[in-house]
């Protein structure tokens, strides 16, 4: 993975109040997905003998996180979206992926931003944990 490329999101914030939609927003929401140390079976369904994760091979499909995107925008009071993924071998730590949501109301980003990374993680993405020995 090429750490360079991994965004600011002070950057984006400041980019996101000079688009032309700003006077539109009164929130921005971010997420930020990291690897974690916990494998996804022990989390999600609380398989207690999973062996630690030590990373994960990533990848995604583009088009696939465009068309969500714009499904997004027709949700209610949404006006700004950014997104960003990780490609490749990451380690715990890394970062996976980064979201910025801006629109109107706090109830109405909270939804774009569950059915947009959600929707990515469930149909654009391919995660393979790595595990130690």
């Amino acid at each position: 993975m090429n750490k360079n490329n991994i965004p600011s999101m002070d950057a984006w914030l400041k980019e996101a109040k000079q688009h032309e939609s700003a006077k539109k927003i009164g929130m921005y929401l971010t997420h930020n997905g990291v690897v974690r140390e916990s494998a996804k079976a022990k989390v999600r369904q609380g398989a207690e003998n999973t062996r630690p994760v030590v990373g994960m091979e990533f990848s995604y499909d583009q088009e696939k996180v465009n068309a969500i995107i714009d499904e997004t925008y027709k949700m209610d009071g949404i006006y700004y979206i950014r997104t960003w993924l990780a490609q490749g071998q990451l380690q715990v730590g890394d970062d996976i992926m980064y979201v910025l949501i801006g629109g109107d109301i706090r109830p109405h980003i909270i939804e774009a931003l569950q059915y947009l990374v959600g929707r990515i993680k469930n149909e654009c993405v391919v995660e393979t944990e790595l595990y130690g020995d």
